[in-house]
């Protein structure tokens, strides 16, 4: 029989990462054993996960928006606890994602699977009462930002600093300059030019709420700055198609790009930039942004109360505001422009960006993360060892 692994990752970044777990297992000979099944992307499915859900289709923010998909998401929920309970996973490996996966750690450990919580929910910044039920249900917490590890070790939850996956991914072409200025020219763009790359977000919802208003900011730039060049990154969990559908009334003469993050953030100068894990990406690459996220009325409202402080990985990693970071009714056309404006023309103020985004890299580990991940559940995969395994 093959060895079972139930996996959620249930948002863009979160399914990069468990594909990046998968394929490193699926280069070890000793683990072609593996059965992968759960919540992952489409992605993931060519790798022969079997998807009980998509992350294209789970990966809902604000409350109100996670109120209209309530119906699915449970429907997911309890697809997977079926699945369980016809043939019992050797290890459960949840990926952030807390509504949905700290209610699923419970059902996990009362059927005595060991649960594995890699990428921390930002539990440490908000609704900080749900430490107890991590430490109640969850066998270990593996995280990528080290001072994680004091905020669990408090609470007394098993926990182990892995580092930030996303290192796994960066790659010396991603700031090789000559390399990148050929790949700009291949597009058009030549050496003096400055890029603006828009980053609407990875959810169809984000691309409601950012788009047309990303658009706009750059048609006023473009007027002022002839020789701009716009760029649009596409992530990889939208359709090319849906997005060039929705530029049909735009003006505005853009590339369009879909490829793997890194390798388009490497060809701008500066993002505007939907709040996320792409943030961070921008961050690593250490390219200037103005962060900026819209939702519903209600999940502003709810959200003010539950939030303080900053929203923006990197100012929220960083304590303080190191780059622009605007909210609800403060993401328009007026204030975004000239924040956008001087982090792509004020060069005092860009080597000042740039090198705090020096200093942030510097305290997100090291690569080799997966290979750490991989070691820390490698001893819940070996039938002889399961026995032997850190008790629930």
């Amino acid at each position: 029989m093959s060895a079972r692994i139930l996996i959620v990752a249930a948002e863009a970044s979160s399914a990069l990462y468990a594909e990046q777990l998968i394929l490193h297992w699926r280069s070890q000979g000793r683990r072609r054993d593996l059965e992968y099944f759960g919540v992952g992307s489409r992605r993931m499915e060519k790798l022969n996960f079997r998807c009980l859900g998509y992350a294209e289709d789970m990966a809902v923010m604000g409350f109100s928006e996670v109120i209209q998909h309530y119906s699915d998401i449970k429907n997911v929920f309890q697809s997977i606890l079926n699945e369980v309970d016809q043939a019992k996973p050797l290890v459960a490996i949840l990926l952030d994602y807390p509504g949905f996966n700290l209610r699923l750690s419970k059902e996990l450990h009362a059927r005595q699977i060991p649960v594995i919580y890699y990428v921390s929910p930002q539990i440490w910044a908000w609704k900080k009462n749900r430490v107890y039920t991590v430490k109640a249900f969850v066998s270990k917490m593996l995280v990528v930002f080290p001072f994680e590890v004091d905020f669990y070790k408090e609470y007394g939850v098993p926990v182990q600093y892995v580092g930030h996956p996303l290192l796994d991914d960066l790659k010396p072409e991603h700031e090789d300059k000559e390399l990148i200025a050929l790949k700009r020219s291949r597009l058009g763009i030549q050496r003096h030019q400055k890029v603006l790359g828009l980053m609407p977000g990875s959810r169809k919802q984000e691309l409601d709420r950012h788009l047309e208003l990303q658009l706009q900011v750059a048609e006023k730039l473009k007027a002022r700055h002839p020789d701009l060049k716009i760029v649009l990154l596409v992530a990889p969990t939208i359709s090319k198609t849906e997005v060039q559908d929705r530029l049909e009334n735009t003006k505005l003469s853009l590339v369009l790009l879909q490829d793997e993050p890194f390798n388009m953030i490497s060809l701008v100068d500066g993002v505007l930039a939907a709040s996320g894990t792409a943030t961070l990406m921008v961050g690593l690459l250490e390219k200037p942004m103005v962060i900026m996220y819209r939702v519903s009325w209600l999940s502003a409202f709810i959200g003010r109360r539950l939030v303080k402080g900053f929203f923006g990985l990197v100012n929220l990693l960083s304590k303080k505001e190191i780059v622009p970071e605007l909210f609800q009714e403060k993401a328009n056309l007026e204030q975004l422009t000239p924040q956008v404006e001087r982090m792509l023309f004020d060069d005092l103020y860009r080597s000042q960006v740039i090198h705090d985004l020096q200093v942030l890299k510097t305290q997100l580990g090291e690569k080799g993360v997966t290979s750490r991940v991989a070691k820390e559940i490698e001893v819940y995969l070996d039938r002889d060892k399961v026995e032997g395994a850190p008790s629930l």
